[in-house]
């Protein structure tokens, strides 16, 4: 459920920042501005706009194996939430197979 006060936002306005100019990702269902942190990213601007604009970078940070300093580092770029009902939206696919 969001904080109180958070701003939150539809996947469909998240997909307008996927560029340099404007760049957000979501992780773990928060919205983070990484615009401005583009250049220091130590592992380049280019992967931050791959996941910028995406509905989610959660499995990508995590792979990645950030310390918990770069977690911390995120707080500052945090703009807001999803929109809880856009979250479990996404399509499930159920597989039958048929002997």
């Amino acid at each position: 459920m969001p904080e109180e006060n958070v701003k939150t936002y539809t996947f469909e306005e998240i997909a307008k920042h996927s560029a340099s100019e404007s760049a957000w990702i979501v992780i773990e269902n928060e919205v983070y501005d990484v615009t401005k942190f583009l250049e220091e990213h130590p592992g380049g601007p280019e992967i931050l706009l791959e996941w910028a604009g995406q509905e989610d970078a959660t499995d990508a940070f995590e792979d990645a194996g950030h310390s918990s300093d770069a977690r911390e580092q995120m707080k500052a770029y945090k703009i807001g939430e999803t929109v809880e009902e856009e979250r479990n939206a996404k399509p499930k696919v159920d597989i039958c197979f048929f002997i």
